[in-house]
């Protein structure tokens, strides 16, 4: 699971750039309608899951969550099938 935590956070921080070099060329209003929210939402829970203890109950829910997320990036090359929910 700790591959797909880092996983999820490299790909973040890859749009998190996209993102940057999308406000630096056209201004921040082209960003307006984006998913930057949604981005810092995901790091935030992958975060949240490698700092929680392993015996919280919570953590299976949050592995299968960040499953669902990590497929949006299924077409990466980096992406494993393992990881499908």
């Amino acid at each position: 699971m700790d591959d797909l935590v880092k996983f999820l956070r490299d790909r973040n921080m890859e749009d998190n750039h996209a993102y940057a070099e999308v406000a630096h060329r056209f201004g921040a209003d082209a960003l307006l309608d984006s998913h930057l929210p949604m981005l810092d939402l995901v790091d935030m829970l992958a975060r949240d899951y490698q700092e929680m203890d392993p015996a919280d109950s919570r953590r299976t829910g949050l592995a299968y969550a960040l499953k669902v997320l990590a497929q949006s990036y299924a077409e990466h090359p980096q992406y494993r099938q393992e990881w499908r929910p």
